[in-house]
């Protein structure tokens, strides 16, 4: 289990060598035909600063070469805002005072037929953590209405038990998404002080529930802003090379979101520049050419242009962040704010404006 190898590791240590990174390191990173952690260590610290455009060459090189000048597109589908457990920086948190929704039978496929008509095939499900209210029962139904409809489903839910992600991989999840949201134990319980979510170490062994249950691909990442982003993603990179040793036949992605405001909002611990972000998104380039890279719509519309350019390989577009909101409830309260408003067809030209081909439909699996 990640949480044997977790444990070798000392938070404070960890954050002391990577700000102790000299210009020699980043050099030797940059030239290491296959990057250790240690290099990875190296490219994410401060001393990397100066380097970043040598970085962003070399990742948009290893990107295309890897993944060619293809953007998977997607969408995420709320589908329920009831949640038990109390997170400090959540629109969706127990504590607040808002009109809860669950959609029903009827109005998934409402939901469903209006991002249909948008293009989309990937769709990713999310709901609040709460196992009453949006549990397996409610799972099956809602994968059962939507299978027939597109290509690929993904889910980011409450962590769930191994047999659960067996029989969701069977139902036809693609990609289960698990944020650790913060891997320094103790500001995680500051942040989670209720529900099952502050329980650490369960949402820790997560990824390797969904890997012994076989699934297809794996969502990793951290809320950046909650800690030092540069020694969160030194560990979701520790995380990310035991889970490809121990579960090598699973896809994994890196995911990249930085704390918004909400209704009552957190300020971020650490602030992250948007050259900081870019400086991460090619070192976990360098560091795994293979590993797929997303940024969802939390992101401004100028800055994912660029984001797309260097290292990205997966976006959202259009994203509504509360249940019912491409149809029924476009005005109720979101997760989170969003920052590129623009519309899906405005998206797809600006892709294409770069020279990018926006994927919708990647491969079929045969039920």
């Amino acid at each position: 289990m990640f949480r044997e190898v977790f444990e070798q590791y000392d938070w404070n240590e960890v954050k002391s060598q990577i700000y102790a990174a000299t210009r020699e390191d980043v050099q030797a990173a940059l030239n290491a035909a296959t990057l250790s952690l240690k290099d990875f260590a190296a490219l994410i610290s401060p001393a990397a600063a100066p380097f970043l455009e040598q970085m962003i060459h070399k990742s948009m090189l290893l990107t295309r070469q890897r993944f060619g000048n293809n953007m998977q597109m997607y969408i995420p589908m709320y589908l329920s805002n009831e949640c038990k457990n109390i997170c400090t920086y959540c629109g969706f948190s127990l504590q607040n005072k808002v009109p809860r929704k669950t959609l029903t039978g009827a109005e998934i496929l409402q939901e469903a037929e209006a991002v249909k008509a948008l293009g989309f095939e990937h769709l990713l499900l999310v709901t609040g953590e709460d196992g009453h209210m949006v549990g397996m029962p409610y799972f099956r139904q809602a994968i059962s209405l939507l299978r027939p409809h597109f290509a690929q489903l993904s889910m980011e839910v409450q962590p769930m038990e191994e047999e659960e992600y067996r029989e969701l991989s069977g139902l036809g999840i693609h990609t289960v998404l698990v944020y650790q949201e913060t891997y320094h134990q103790a500001d995680y319980q500051l942040h989670h002080p209720k529900g099952r979510k502050s329980n650490f170490h369960y949402r820790l062994a997560t990824p390797d529930r969904l890997g012994k249950a076989g699934m297809h691909k794996i969502g990793l990442g951290v809320l950046i802003g909650l800690e030092d982003w540069r020694t969160d993603s030194f560990f979701t990179a520790l995380h990310l090379t035991y889970l490809e040793k121990q579960y090598w036949k699973t896809r994994y992605s890196i995911s990249f979101p930085r704390l918004r405001p909400f209704s009552g909002g957190l300020h971020p611990k650490v602030e992250m520049s948007d050259r900081e972000l870019v400086q991460l998104i090619c070192a976990y380039r360098l560091f795994n050419p293979d590993v797929e890279l997303s940024i969802s719509t939390r992101e401004e519309a100028r800055f994912r242009d660029l984001l797309c350019q260097v290292g990205i390989t997966s976006m959202s577009a259009g994203s509504r962040t509360n249940p019912g909101g491409y149809t029924i409830n476009r005005e109720s309260l979101e997760q989170f704010e969003i920052s590129d408003e623009r519309s899906v067809a405005e998206v797809v030209a600006s892709l294409c404006s770069q020279g990018l081909n926006p994927v919708w439909k990647d491969w079929s699996h045969i039920w």
